[in-house]
């Protein structure tokens, strides 16, 4: 049985310019973060905004608004976790959404494409355990990854 699942899509704002492409494609196709709804569900966006910048203050607020327009599950773009450096909030902002305004909060987007991958791989950039936690559901297979380069 399908579902109607609205999403609100949050970035980083140092890509404050981008017009979505990878995280719409992905949403389309259920990769990524994504991969967590059935095909047969079906998503709306129904907000698309940036963090406002470091620290995040827009952060404080845009759940309200997307909550306004239905939303069930907002999720931060993949850009904060393959920009460089990392935005070390990322983890401090989903927990702050989901305490506050107890709507699911998912990290990630697209998949991450597979020349971040290799940075920060060689980097060391994720080795940690809450970084692992963070990127584990944009974390695909290197067929997947190319495709999104």
């Amino acid at each position: 049985m399908s579902r109607k699942i609205n999403i609100g899509i949050i970035i980083c704002d140092r890509y404050r310019n981008c017009a979505g492409g990878k995280c719409f494609r992905a949403l389309k196709e259920r990769e990524g973060a994504f991969s967590i709804y059935d095909k047969e569900d079906e998503l709306k966006i129904v907000g698309y905004t940036t963090c406002g910048g470091c620290p995040g203050g827009n952060i404080e607020y845009t759940p309200e608004e997307m909550r306004k327009n239905g939303v069930d599950a907002i999720h931060l773009a993949t850009g904060f976790l393959v920009g460089y450096p990392p935005c070390p909030y990322t983890k401090q902002f989903k927990d702050f959404i989901e305490e506050k305004y107890d709507i699911k909060t998912v990290v990630g987007t697209h998949p991450i494409p597979e020349k971040y991958f290799q940075t920060h791989s060689a980097l060391g950039t994720w080795d940690s355990e809450e970084w692992k936690k963070l990127i584990e559901p944009t974390l695909t297979n290197e067929e997947t990854r190319l495709a999104y380069n």
